[in-house]
């Protein structure tokens, strides 16, 4: 039975961010965000980016979170994945969404990772953060914070686990939409509970409301878009989804690897080739569940620490070399990083379990 005492990967039980200039630059994040949440209202959230700004993005990138050994976060290494992906056309980063392990974040870190990412690249991209919760309230509260440092629009997945009914849904959304711009998030796989299009065309009526992330299919997609509801896919839905059935662009976790590809395969066209070449590198990323794949991925690339936040544990050795044989295949110059790819042993991961 795996534990962190007994992991095939070097374990830390380091508390909190001990003193490292990580925390600082959260803590100076931390008092901005209470100075703006005392200043901000309503109105100013709405008239900081329209509606129809974030509906026009065609590529949003759902950026990930690294790590340093203690737990913390790695500022320098976020950086660097945000430029890489701004140099690359992304033209929206989503922050601390279910792939940038905003489920493994109190609030608070959540907050301030989103007003970092703000106060750094705010002139240069839409910012959404996540903000969802399966308790009303605390949505509530993540929105009016997120708004407060600044967030162009915020992310909402629906409760999940503890699932509620389709009125219950209604009204739920019904209590975000007044905040600001909000995004639902439709993804079955992870909140075992679908958002039927029953209610997305009662939700779009608000004029908060700006589109849907869809996961269910293109079938979906398709008959939002006939209704002038706009929708972003997902990566190995997106080719279709695009360029037949009229979503307006993807929310990728691939763009955090291949973001050019990814690039070139909203702007420039249909491209049946380009997606095949993409597929088998879709599939690698969900071999296990979502974000463990593109951490490992990450790690091996040199682009960030080799740590990983329980409950996420690196994938086995036999994956991790097969992500290195799909890099070749698909050409490194493909890859972010100029480091060469490889296939990092057991013992180079760091696993933490208090943070």
């Amino acid at each position: 039975m795996l534990s962190a005492s007994n992991l095939p990967f070097s374990t830390s039980i380091t508390t909190n961010f001990n003193n490292n200039s990580t925390y600082c630059k959260l803590q100076q994040a931390n008092a901005r965000f209470d100075v703006r949440l005392r200043l901000s209202s309503s109105a100013a959230v709405k008239d900081r980016t329209s509606i129809e700004e974030v509906r026009s993005l065609r590529f949003i990138t759902a950026v990930k979170t690294p790590y340093l050994p203690s737990g913390g976060f790695d500022l320098e290494a976020y950086d660097n994945l945000v430029n890489t992906q701004i140099a690359n056309g992304v033209e929206g980063i989503l922050v601390a969404g279910s792939t940038g392990e905003g489920q493994l974040m109190t609030w608070d870190e959540q907050i301030m990772l989103i007003a970092h990412t703000v106060n750094s690249f705010g002139n240069k991209v839409k910012v959404i953060g996540n903000a969802g919760s399966n308790c009303t309230k605390e949505a509530i509260n993540a929105t009016e914070r997120g708004f407060a440092v600044g967030m162009d629009a915020a992310l909402h997945i629906n409760p999940y686990y503890g699932r509620t009914s389709m009125a219950g849904l209604v009204a739920h959304y019904n209590s975000l939409l007044p905040i600001g711009p909000i995004i639902i998030y439709n993804v079955p796989s992870r909140s075992n509970q679908d958002i039927p299009p029953s209610v997305v065309e009662i939700l779009a009526q608000n004029p908060n409301f700006v589109g849907i992330k869809e996961c269910v299919g293109n079938e979906r997609v398709k008959l939002y878009t006939d209704k002038g509801i706009v929708v972003w896919s997902v990566d190995s839905l997106i080719h279709e989804a695009k360029w037949d059935c009229g979503a307006v662009g993807v929310q990728s976790v691939a763009s955090n690897l291949v973001p050019g590809l990814m690039r070139e395969l909203v702007f420039e066209g249909k491209n049946p080739t380009l997606h095949s070449k993409l597929m088998p590198l879709f599939h690698w990323l969900i071999i296990e569940p979502s974000p463990i794949a593109l951490n490992t991925a990450l790690a091996q690339l040199g682009i960030i620490k080799p740590v990983f936040r329980l409950p996420y544990v690196p994938l086995s050795k036999e994956q991790r070399v097969g992500f290195v044989n799909l890099v070749k295949e698909m050409g490194r110059e493909h890859f972010v990083g100029e480091k060469d790819v490889q296939v990092l042993e057991d013992d180079d991961f760091i696993i933490v379990d208090r943070y």
